[in-house]
């Protein structure tokens, strides 16, 4: 007897990983899969196709690699800048630093992370600031001290927060009046770009930025992110890095053509302003509730809040899953570009009742 399909899972606010396929990301890997036999290891159509989009969509003419996950995009990314001696300068809360198991310094063969303690606002938005980098730069020159070579940025921040085009620009500017790089983790680039409002480029190389690594998978791709390096010259050899670390797919078609389908008619763009607007719902939603501690408004898509202790246990007994680990004692709840409005407005009256209940 033929068993039925399963549910569907209900939606969560833990992770935007969570999240499946969008339909146009979807579409075009069933159009590649129907296509036939097609080279291997990144020479057929469909790579060609989605770089020279990324190409058109920055409007420059980058080069663009594809890897699975974004620990492999920025470690290699950060190899690709750094001798074994140098460092990368990164914020406290940054993913290089915070959740990539020592991703950057293995492949690097041993570039050192310096965390830059920004201080007052900066610190609590979990961004760089120039004076912190400054700082960094300056407080040794001796040989004895791993050499700073980069600056690391997250786009949107860990803590949800979204640097300015100016903001960029200034960090750049100190980056190379002390002859450094800089990097941007993206894994939610296109959020900060649907909150900015701005063309993709100006918060990047027009910027000042070196490299990106673009984030597909937390935006309605299944795997895959793309690593865009705007300053050609250091994507030397970053192909035989991608392949050596076991990131060059051999069917490479599957991870490059869902980039066409998020690239066509913005899908990128739509995905983020949902995602967004969703966070935002979420944001006034809650900020009223007895006891709730929002702790900024919403920039991505995501909102950090300080709940009651009694009402975290209620919301994960009857099955809510966030996280509590990230927001320097505060709650992660995360928006995707599948959220939909009754699944906020579900958990916001279930929060309500939960304080109720603990009151």
């Amino acid at each position: 007897m033929p068993q039925s399909p399963p549910r569907p899972a209900r939606q969560q606010f833990a992770s935007d990983n969570l999240a499946g396929i969008c339909p146009q990301a979807l579409q075009s890997m069933l159009d590649a899969n129907s296509s036939g036999h097609q080279p291997a290891y990144g020479d057929d159509a469909w790579t060609q196709k989605s770089t020279d989009m990324l190409r058109d969509l920055f409007q420059t003419d980058c080069d663009v690699y594809y890897v699975f996950n974004g620990t492999a995009a920025n470690s290699l990314a950060l190899a690709s800048l750094c001798q074994s001696y140098h460092s990368v300068i990164c914020a406290p809360v940054a993913h290089i630093e915070t959740d990539e198991c020592g991703g950057p310094e293995f492949f690097s063969n041993g570039s050192k992370l310096l965390v830059a303690e920004a201080g007052g606002e900066a610190a609590r938005l979990g961004k760089l600031t120039p004076d912190a980098v400054e700082h960094i730069v300056t407080r040794r020159h001796d040989i004895h001290y791993p050499k700073p070579k980069v600056v690391s940025i997250t786009q949107a921040t860990e803590l949800g927060t979204v640097y300015t085009v100016e903001e960029i620009r200034s960090l750049a500017a100190i980056a190379k009046r002390r002859h450094l790089k800089l990097h941007m983790d993206g894994a939610r680039f296109a959020n900060a770009v649907a909150t900015l409002g701005v063309h993709p480029s100006e918060i990047t190389w027009r910027a000042g930025v070196d490299v990106l690594c673009f984030g597909g998978t937390k935006n309605g791709l299944a795997v895959g992110e793309a690593v865009v390096f705007f300053d050609r010259d250091l994507a030397a050899d970053f192909a035989w890095r991608v392949k050596q670390a076991g990131q060059l797919a051999s069917k490479m078609r599957f991870i490059s053509a869902p980039w066409v389908g998020m690239l066509e008619n913005d899908t990128w763009l739509r995905n983020a302003r949902h995602a967004n607007a969703m966070a935002q719902r979420l944001f006034e939603a809650i900020r009223g509730v007895p006891g709730v501690q929002v702790l900024h408004p919403p920039q991505a898509n995501s909102v950090f809040a300080r709940l009651p202790g009694a009402a975290v246990a209620r919301l994960h007994t009857i099955g809510w899953k966030f996280y509590e680990f990230i927001a320097g004692g505060g709650c992660r709840l995360m928006c995707a570009w599948d959220t939909q409005p009754e699944t906020v407005d579900a958990f916001a009256a279930d929060l309500a009742a939960a304080v109720d209940e603990a009151a």
